[in-house]
């Protein structure tokens, strides 16, 4: 069975790479969604809980910078320059894998004051929702795509035996 290359990274040097590239990620992700459902409801803004979150939060936005900063260069840019990809499929995995910079990062600015400086209370924590569920969702369709064996969509085209 042919696999995407997001697949291929996850099993190779096991169990590194899996919790480097997907478990630490997406365990801060959760752990950052868990707590904010807990700061919405109880509304308090403040506390251990809160201290939690922001760190979570920098530290999910940081390390994920540096994955991106890691496998951009290393697996984004050579399988486009020398055309390795295994059907769009394995694009659309490991592309939306990597978008997932474009909300962690922000997120992590956002909680060092980096971003969002004129925002109240209020408004922050509606765009850090917004910023650690835009990841879990680009995080679950490469999940998803990157399971698909993408000879199934070279094999689909003609769809033989099908009338």
């Amino acid at each position: 069975m042919n696999v995407t290359h997001y697949m291929s990274l996850l099993m190779d040097n096991q169990p590194w790479n899996l919790i480097i590239f997907m478990a630490i990620p997406v365990i801060l992700a959760e752990t950052i969604t868990v707590t904010e459902f807990f700061i919405l409801f109880n509304k308090n803004l403040q506390g251990g809980l809160k201290t939690f979150n922001k760190m979570c939060s920098i530290i999910a936005g940081l390390y994920f910078t540096g994955v991106f900063l890691y496998l951009f260069p290393t697996a984004f840019v050579p399988l486009t320059v020398n055309g390795e990809w295994h059907t769009w499929v394995d694009v659309v995995a490991v592309g939306f894998y990597l978008s997932g910079v474009f909300f962690l990062l922000p997120l992590a600015l956002l909680e060092l004051g980096l971003i969002g400086r004129k925002r109240n209370s209020e408004e922050k924590l509606k765009l850090h929702f917004i910023l650690v569920s835009g990841f879990l969702v680009v995080a679950h369709i490469a999940m998803i795509f990157g399971m698909v064996n993408p000879e199934i969509v070279n094999g689909m085209a003609g769809m033989p035996g099908m009338k």
